[in-house]
């Protein structure tokens, strides 16, 4: 009988930031993490291999099911002091790994299975190439490579990547997939993005938070544009860290109400809901925003358009934010649209652009 142990745990993001992976050995006296990090142990039976020219259900059997693994689907599933050691240690192994140091290898050995339902530049680099620094070896499966939930049933995909991986990222477009994956795996899985939410990338432009401003807490993010998934996160956020939250999106586009008030009433952060961009961006330390049509809405392109109308981010809308104010787009962005290319590449976007570079260590 063969036994593979497995000891770490991972945490990733997405969009134009950073994502986190962590192992126990670096937190030894820390009990949060031990028990954030353990993986169970699982055991594999010698079987015959059978061939049948019919379609089977894969049985969950040989494999134990999963008890102490922490997937990471929504960021306020854990708490505060959790989130903040994932950001710090992984602010700590990014500024190791960009000193040139490259020994720090908890993944050895190990392979992330990285399931694209929706294809993407900046998380496929990032996570192979982060998993790649980090030790690890990670397979790349396309859409057509699956065609999860069509050709495969994704509860059939959980428990195969399951049997031959350590971990499972996934960037999907229902939610439901994600948590059919973390249901049916009995590795850990990562939310690469899904029509809820984006964890991964708010995660890393918490990073950004505190590497350009010095803290999450007490800043102001004025989120201009679609009420969409990166909303969803930013407000898993502000139910976790005391921040000055704004979304300001044309009427009909605004973000899930019971999302809102689920962290409204957390009562920890001050959150708005408006149609007016001008009057959110007031005072406001980040100016953020994001297409107005993403993958899976483009036949509402020119619909979309005519409704967003006065929220695109231009510098008159900078201006009011004020001198101090950041700019930021979780990417890939349509210059001309959502923001014009003077506010993109101008120098209010310092951040932005930083959070281009910082994309090549997401998995710092």
């Amino acid at each position: 009988m063969a036994t593979i142990s497995h000891n770490f745990l991972v945490q990733s993001d997405t969009g134009s930031f950073s994502t986190v992976i962590l192992s126990p050995s670096y937190f030894p006296s820390s009990p949060i993490f031990r028990q954030f990090a353990r993986f169970p142990r699982i055991s594999t039976s010698p079987f015959s291999l059978k061939i049948a020219c019919r379609a089977s259900s894969v049985e969950p059997s040989s494999v134990t099911a999963k008890t102490e693994v922490k997937d990471f689907l929504h960021i306020n599933d854990f708490d505060k002091d959790t989130i903040t050691k994932i950001l710090n240690r992984a602010i700590e192994v990014k500024a190791q790994i960009k000193s040139g140091d490259r020994t720090f290898k908890p993944f050895q050995g190990m392979t992330l299975a990285m399931v694209f339902a929706k294809p993407s530049l900046r998380t496929h680099v990032s996570f192979e190439t982060g998993f790649s620094l980090l030790g690890g070896h990670a397979v790349y499966l396309a859409p057509e490579d699956i065609q999860m939930g069509t050709r495969e049933e994704t509860r059939d995909v959980a428990r195969i990547l399951s049997r031959f991986t350590d971990i499972i990222m996934a960037r999907v477009f229902t939610h439901e997939d994600i948590l059919t994956l973390s249901k049916h795996a009995t590795v850990p899985v990562i939310n690469g993005l899904t029509d809820y939410n984006h964890p991964c990338q708010i995660m890393a432009d918490a990073i950004t938070l505190i590497e350009h401003l010095g803290r999450v807490e007490g800043n102001k993010v004025a989120y201009v544009g679609d009420g969409n998934n990166v909303v969803h996160s930013w407000l898993e956020l502000a139910s976790l860290f005391p921040i000055h939250f704004v979304c300001a999106s044309p009427k009909g586009f605004e973000p899930d109400a019971k999302t809102v008030e689920k962290a409204r009433q957390v009562g920890i952060s001050k959150i708005e809901i408006t149609n007016d961009p001008r009057e959110a961006v007031k005072g406001a330390d980040i100016v953020y925003t994001d297409v107005w049509a993403s993958m899976g809405q483009k036949e509402e392109a020119e619909k979309r358009r005519e409704a967003f109308k006065g929220f695109q981010v231009d510098q008159s809308l900078m201006d009011i934010a004020g001198s101090k104010a950041l700019f930021m787009h979780c990417l890939p962005a349509e210059k001309g649209v959502e923001v014009t290319e003077e506010v993109i590449e101008g120098p209010s976007q310092s951040s932005s652009r930083k959070l281009r570079i910082d994309y090549m260590h997401r998995m710092a």
